[in-house]
């Protein structure tokens, strides 16, 4: 599952409480990445299950509740850099992402910023902000967050919303 010349997204479907479409999320992960600079690599888009997810939020955020998506950027970088000649044997991150949650949450979105409240629309929109997070987006103040929803809506526009 790899476009050609471009990062590589391994896509794993642990949970079996929604039906994923491993190609599509595969494809929105890719062009993210791209789109974003990221022209080599390795991300892992993980699908899980409520339980995991909790044992996950519970092991690196200290919450004790299911989270709809975590993001974990690897080789000890707090962002990806693909200036650096070193990028190409980057392991970029991991995105994790609840299905369950997004599948509860996902009409509480309807109407803001494009988001018809599908779970569709719920999960390309985690799947973007996961590697957002993993390329070094946050949304801990204002301006971040700001930003941050910037770069999700035009990549949503154009790989996803098309």
């Amino acid at each position: 599952m790899n476009d050609a010349a471009g990062p590589v997204v391994v896509v794993l479907d642990e949970q079996r409480d929604v039906e994923i479409d491993t190609e599509c999320w595969h494809r929105l992960a890719s062009r993210a990445l791209v789109s974003s600079g990221v022209m080599s690599g390795e991300l892992n888009l993980i699908f899980v299950d409520e339980a995991a997810m909790t044992r996950l939020n519970r092991r690196h955020m200290g919450k004790r509740y299911a989270t709809d998506v975590l993001s974990f950027p690897l080789d000890g970088s707090p962002s990806v850099d693909s200036s650096t000649p070193e990028f190409g044997e980057t392991l970029i991150g991991d995105v994790v992402v609840c299905p369950a949650r997004a599948a509860a949450q996902a009409r509480d979105h309807e109407g803001q910023r494009g988001h018809d409240g599908s779970l569709e629309d719920e999960l390309a929109l985690l799947i973007v902000h996961g590697v957002l997070h993993v390329l070094g987006h946050d949304h801990y103040d204002t301006a971040t967050t700001d930003r941050m929803q910037s770069c999700e809506q035009a990549l949503l526009r154009q790989h996803h919303r098309a």
